[in-house]
C-alpha cells in the first residue's frame, strides 16, 4: 500500500529542491533523511519534513512499520508564484517573481 504526504506552496523554487529529490528518489526512509540530514542546503530540512510527515501517515493511519519504509515516488511540481514589482531608476519597475512548489512524497513497504 502506498501512503502520500504533500505540502503545498512551501515558498521553495522547484527548481532549488530537485537536486534534493533526485538524490533521495529510491532510498529507504531512514537512510534519506540521513542524507538530508547533512545535505549543505538549507532547503533540505523542509524536504524532511514531508518525509517524515509520510512515515508518521503511514505508521499512523495504515500501522506500517517505519523501518522498513521505502520512497517508492517523489516529485516537485511548480506552484503559484509571487508577483512583486521593484522600484527602478527614471520612474520604472522591473517585476520580480517568486517561485513557490508542491512537495509529494509517496512511501511504501518494500518487499523482502
Amino acid at each position: 500500500m502506498e501512503v502520500k504526504a504533500v505540502a503545498k506552496d512551501t515558498g521553495l523554487p522547484a527548481s532549488k529542491v530537485r537536486p534534493l529529490v533526485d538524490m533521495v528518489r529510491g532510498k529507504r526512509v531512514d537512510e534519506a533523511l540521513n542524507l538530508l540530514r547533512y545535505a549543505a542546503s538549507p532547503k533540505a530540512r523542509y524536504l524532511a519534513k514531508v518525509v517524515k510527515s509520510a512515515a508518521a501517515n503511514a505508521e499512523n493511519n495504515y500501522q506500517m512499520e517505519p523501518a522498513d519504509l521505502k520512497i517508492v515516488k517523489i516529485y516537485v511540481d511548480v506552484a503559484t508564484s509571487m508577483r512583486r514589482f521593484k522600484a527602478r531608476s527614471r520612474g520604472r519597475a522591473s517585476p520580480i517573481r517568486k517561485n513557490s512548489s508542491h512537495i509529494t512524497v509517496i512511501v511504501a513497504e518494500q518487499e523482502g
